[in-house]
C-alpha cells in the first residue's frame, strides 16, 4: 500500500509540476504583455500631451483670429456709418438735381439764350441761383435752371437708378 501511496504522490507531483510550468509560461506572457502595455500607456500619454499642446495652440490661433475679426467688424461698422452718411447726402443732392431738371425741362425748349443770363454761381449747382438783371427796369427774371451737360444727365440717371 505504501507503493500505491507513493505512486499517487508521484502522480500528484507530476501534475503539480505540469501546472507549475504552465503557470510559469502564463506569467512570462503576462510580464511581456505588461511591458507592451506599459509602452502603450506611455505612447498614449505622449499622444495626449501632444493633443493638449495642439488644442492650446488652436485656442491661441482662434483668439487671434477672433480679435482680427472684431477689428474688421469695427472698421466695417465705421465704413457703414460713413456710407450711410454719403448716401443721405447723395440722395439729397439727387433730389435737388432732379427738381432742377424738372424745372429746366420746360425752359429747355426756349433755347440756350436763357442760359446765357445765369450767374456763375449757378453753374456750380447752388440751391438758389442768382440771375442777371433782365432789362432796364432792374427787375430780376424768374429763376431758370441751366441746361445740363451730358455728364450731369448721366450722373442724375445713375443716382436715380441707385434708389
Amino acid at each position: 500500500m505504501e507503493w500505491i501511496l507513493e505512486a499517487v504522490l508521484v502522480l500528484m507531483l507530476a501534475a503539480t509540476l505540469f501546472h507549475a510550468v504552465r503557470l510559469e509560461r502564463a506569467l512570462g506572457v503576462l510580464k511581456r504583455d505588461r511591458a507592451a502595455l506599459q509602452e502603450l500607456v506611455d505612447a498614449f500619454n505622449a499622444s495626449t500631451r501632444q493633443a493638449e499642446q495642439g488644442v492650446e495652440q488652436l485656442r491661441h490661433a482662434t483668439e487671434g483670429a477672433g480679435r482680427q475679426i472684431a477689428r474688421q467688424i469695427e472698421g466695417g461698422l465705421s465704413l457703414k456709418d460713413d456710407l450711410s452718411f454719403l448716401m443721405e447726402r447723395g440722395e439729397r443732392l439727387a433730389d435737388r438735381l432732379d427738381a432742377l431738371v424738372r424745372a429746366a425741362r420746360p425752359l429747355a425748349t426756349d433755347g440756350p439764350a436763357r442760359a446765357d443770363r445765369l450767374a456763375p454761381t449757378d453753374r456750380f449747382g447752388s440751391a438758389e441761383p442768382a440771375y442777371a438783371a433782365a432789362g432796364d427796369d432792374g427787375a430780376a427774371e424768374a429763376p431758370a435752371p441751366r441746361v445740363r451737360s451730358q455728364a450731369e444727365r448721366d450722373l442724375l440717371r445713375a443716382l436715380r437708378m441707385t434708389r
